[in-house]
């Protein structure tokens, strides 16, 4: 058996393992009785770390050895090379860190979430803060063995976000924050409010799923490779090759949060189904980074999903299925509404103009952490100074404020910056992609989202993993990722609809 072909091998035992993690995971944040969880976790805990241990084995580790030697890597095919980079990257990267450090920082972030409940709950951050000052102890020691430049953030960031760094980060955000600080100010001072409570009423369950199924139908999601089920934390998993799972939360006082809630986990859903069959079971089947599958929720969810050409082919069915609520209210007074521009406290109710400032706060925070220019105890302190700064409003306790994400207590330092860098990627593939379909907007208006997602196919889906995020962007658009396709959006959108 060739070398390339051992390695194939392998990563099908470890896709089977990986595959029934996640229908165990899906299982537990579902339907799962409540005496049989502590159970599940145990064994989850067991595959997953099964799955681990192949991946990082002496074996696997001498088979990139050979295929990484020039001799062999001259016969392999331009998939079969990438196969080898992305297998050996994420094979040094996991190998850097000791078991026995795997262990303690698994325990605990554990320990941490569930510390953090309670905490957020009774606002007590002091709780929090031994195992928060643990996990940025443990995260810096992680980037010292994972190996850096000039900042151990950026070995952190790597882990999510391939090829990112802070320093990019940085030339990014500078041009975002000069010009969304003023305009959401120019917004709210100058800006003919929208009224947000025609969206509040009584919502039947019933109806909203069948909304949420509706809506999933015409964005692409393939029902007979998927499912639609209801949860706490509304969440997307792929089980494996046409399984791919999608979840909501509905609430009865209001509908939007499972309607948008349901695109935008449809946007994650079909860039799963679209990955390349011909990849399966190898290290390319899977999404090009947390970015990128970012990019496609928030496209499908704001740019398609809250656009007045969706809404003016949708807005009808949302009607029909609520007329108490909506039968007298005009298209134009829905889509204000469901555009609403307020400054929030909280990161995930935060609407498209505000939501990247949101982000700013937690990446600069957390780099200081990490770097030493912060310490835990200071940090409700600095949050709230930045809040101040960026949004204009200051949370009155640290529930509302730095206790409110779940990611530092998870350990996940790092994370944050891809919800930015998927609003942006979105605008720049959506900005592309209207230049490249003939009257994307009008087909859009009249229900025809296809258009789009036969283009996201062609040019992200069926990559896989081939690319870095950045190569990838630049395959699709032809440009470096470039923050002013961001800007221009919001700013004719939302210029538009507040009439300034």
């Amino acid at each position: 058996m060739k070398l390339i072909d051992q390695l194939k091998s392998k990563y099908s035992e470890i896709s089977y393992l990986h595959s029934a993690a996640a229908l165990m995971a899906w299982d537990m944040r579902t339907c799962i009785p409540l005496k049989g969880a502590e159970m599940r976790a145990e064994a989850l805990g067991y595959i997953s770390t099964l799955a681990f241990r192949k991946s990082v084995s002496e074996e696997v580790g001498a088979l990139l050895g050979q295929l990484n030697e020039n001799k062999v890597q001259e016969e392999l095919t331009e998939d079969e090379k990438a196969m080898v980079r992305v297998a050996s990257k994420s094979y040094k990267r996991a190998k850097a860190i000791p078991p026995e450090l795997h262990q303690k920082y698994s325990v605990l972030t554990s320990n941490s979430e569930k510390v953090w409940e309670k905490a957020r709950k009774e606002n007590d951050f002091n709780s929090l803060e031994p195992y928060l000052e643990e996990i940025v102890e443990l995260s810096r020691e992680m980037a010292r063995l994972y190996g850096f430049e000039d900042n151990p953030y950026d070995a952190l960031l790597e882990g999510f976000e391939e090829g990112m760094t802070a320093r990019k980060l940085r030339k990014i955000i500078e041009p975002l924050k000069s010009d969304l600080i003023p305009f959401i100010k120019k917004i709210v001072e100058e800006g003919e409010l929208a009224d947000a409570s025609l969206l509040e009423g009584r919502f039947n369950r019933r109806a909203q799923e069948k909304l949420s199924r509706k809506v999933l139908k015409l964005i692409g999601y393939d029902f007979d490779a998927g499912r639609l089920d209801e949860t706490v934390h509304p969440f997307t998993i792929g089980i494996g090759v046409n399984d791919v799972r999608v979840t909501t939360k509905y609430t009865s006082c209001e509908f939007t949060p499972s309607l948008f809630g349901s695109i935008h986990e449809g946007g994650h859903a079909i860039y799963e189904q679209g990955l390349p069959i011909s990849l399966k079971e190898t290290p390319l089947y899977g999404a090009c980074s947390l970015g990128i599958h970012e990019s496609q929720s928030r496209m499908m969810e704001n740019m398609v999903g809250r656009s007045r050409e969706f809404l003016s082919f949708f807005y009808p069915q949302i009607q029909k299925a609520y007329p108490s609520n909506f039968k007298n209210v005009p298209l134009d007074e829905f889509y204000r509404s469901v555009n609403n521009v307020k400054p929030s406290l909280i990161r995930i109710e935060a609407d498209e103009v505000t939501y990247n400032l949101h982000i700013m706060i937690r990446f600069e925070l957390e780099e200081a952490l990490i770097k030493g220019d912060l310490r835990v105890s200071d940090l409700p302190k600095a949050w709230n100074a930045k809040m101040k700064e960026y949004l204009g409003i200051v949370p009155d306790t640290d529930s509302d404020g730095v206790l409110q994400d779940i990611h530092w207590p998870s350990g996940m330092i790092g994370y944050f910056p891809s919800y930015m860098l998927g609003n942006l990627y979105a605008a720049q593939m959506y900005s592309k992609a209207r230049q490249e379909i003939p009257g994307l907007d009008k087909r859009i208006e009249m229900g025809d989202v296809l258009s789009l997602v036969d283009w996201l196919r062609k040019n992200i889906h069926s990559m896989g993993r081939r690319y870095e995020p950045e190569k990838l962007l630049k395959a699709a658009t032809g440009k470096e990722l470039d923050p002013s396709y961001f800007l221009k959006y919001v700013k004719e959108k939302y210029s538009n609809i507040y009439q300034i």
